[in-house]
């Protein structure tokens, strides 16, 4: 691939005089001048661009990649403005070049130049979606850093970072996942100790709106529609559905359909792992200067219980792995979740399914999905409880179509007297997959 001929990196917090004279010199260090211009605003500055361009070979590709453009865009600088009559002005026209935009800033990059209403109206070629990385990815990316952990480690390494490079790229082969993650997010000094007071804010303006959806969804596991979050949070219906817009497209949140409802009956859920792990142990733990924080609690009943909802939400992040396991990576299927709601006039308890998956062959799965250290063993009372529930759900949505039990475990179900009710399985290994 050819190189830039001009690159540009915004700076954080900068002025508009300081982001100009940087500017300048990027220019100066691509154009070979001995000297440095002088802009007086944004429009001089591409000005300048547009001259140094035009004096390259025509027959060249001239790539221009300017990252973090948000952070350029200071009040009242006509950032935007300049940009706009420069490729509209000058560049569209021409065939010979190539602008890449970057920037974390999400929200800005979707506002002012993905779903621009103005002059960059339909005038993006081609998107890049970086998504988080899959199990597969995961293991590919720790054994090429010199990894030698088990999968069962790696998916506890997930269910604390998620699929993102970035915080994989931390962690020190050397040390075992409870070191990495005492090193990381509870020592002094910790690089993801404080990498929550900075991430919503890079990536979005108003951060505080998306702040206060996050910690609303990090207080129901199994998840909210629109308007209880609306309810909860104040924040209006056009406003919420940007916030919630923004935060899926970045990965944050994921909305699933709730069995039986209209396509408006979303459940959002907050599917970020760093930002779910940062609110339950670190954010609590701040003040505490026990730089071994997790290697003390790791064995807690309550870690053991925020692994078994962290797994299912592993789960819920590979459906096609499981698709692939259950063999109907051809079959027409549809994925929502259910619950009923306890009744306290009739005395009888709530009930819940998060993770059901509806063939075009009238078959339905409905997944358990358990997280233990060998295999999961199904005592008396428990399949008592789901023979009931599958009832219950035959009951209230009206189904005539074959219910079946599908387990999604580590290590798999153990055989016993009560494992019969098990359908089929899908296993830790089969979530690795490609």
């Amino acid at each position: 691939m050819r190189l830039p001929c001009f690159t540009y990196v915004g700076g954080h917090k900068l002025s508009q005089r300081i982001q100009l004279r940087n500017f300048a010199k990027a220019l100066k260090q691509s154009t070979g001048e001995c000297k440095p211009l002088v802009f007086a605003d944004w429009f001089d500055a591409f000005d300048a661009l547009e001259e140094f361009l035009s004096s390259l070979p025509e027959s060249r590709k001239k790539v221009v990649f300017v990252d973090e453009m948000p952070w350029i865009d200071s009040l009242r600088s006509n950032f935007t403005e300049a940009f706009e009559n420069f490729w509209n002005g000058w560049a569209a026209r021409r065939n010979d070049i190539m602008f890449i935009a970057s920037g974390s800033a999400t929200s800005w990059m979707i506002d002012n130049l993905v779903e621009n209403q103005g002059g960059l109206h339909a005038r993006i070629t081609s998107q890049i979606y970086l998504r988080p990385f899959t199990l597969s990815e995961t293991e590919q990316y720790l054994k090429s850093n010199g990894c030698s952990w088990d999968r069962f480690q790696m998916a506890q390494c997930y269910m604390f970072f998620g699929g993102i490079p970035f915080y994989l790229s931390l962690l020190d082969p050397k040390r075992s996942l409870v070191q990495n993650v005492d090193d990381l997010c509870f020592a002094r000094g910790g690089a993801l100790r404080m990498e929550f007071d900075e991430l919503y804010n890079a990536l979005f303006i108003h951060a505080e709106k998306y702040l206060a959806v996050v910690r609303l969804l990090a207080e129901h596991h199994n998840g909210m529609t629109n308007q209880d979050i609306a309810i909860s949070t104040g924040i209006d219906g056009k406003r919420l559905t940007t916030v919630l817009n923004n935060l899926e497209r970045c990965d944050f949140i994921m909305k699933f359909r709730y069995y039986g409802k209209k396509s408006q009956n979303r459940i959002y859920k907050l599917t970020d792992f760093y930002t779910l792990f940062y609110l339950k142990y670190i954010e609590p733990n701040k003040d505490s200067f026990d730089d071994l924080w997790w290697q003390h609690h790791a064995a807690s009943h309550s870690v053991e219980s925020w692994q078994g909802l962290t797994f299912e939400l592993l789960c819920l992040m590979h459906i096609p792995q499981i698709h692939q396991a259950l063999s109907i990576g051809g079959v027409a299927t549809e994925v929502s979740n259910w619950f009923d709601k306890a009744d306290q006039r009739k005395a009888t308890r709530g009930s819940q399914i998060d993770l059901i998956i509806e063939r075009a062959d009238r078959i339905i799965h409905l997944c358990e999905m358990k997280f233990s250290q060998g295999k999961y063993r199904i005592t008396s009372d428990y399949e008592k409880k789901l023979r009931d529930r599958m009832e219950l759900f035959r009951v209230k949505t009206n189904s005539k179509k074959s219910l079946v039990h599908t387990f999604v475990t580590t290590f798999g179900v153990a055989i016993g007297a009560h494992s019969g009710i098990v359908h089929s399985e899908v296993l830790l290994d089969d979530l690795f997959k490609d």
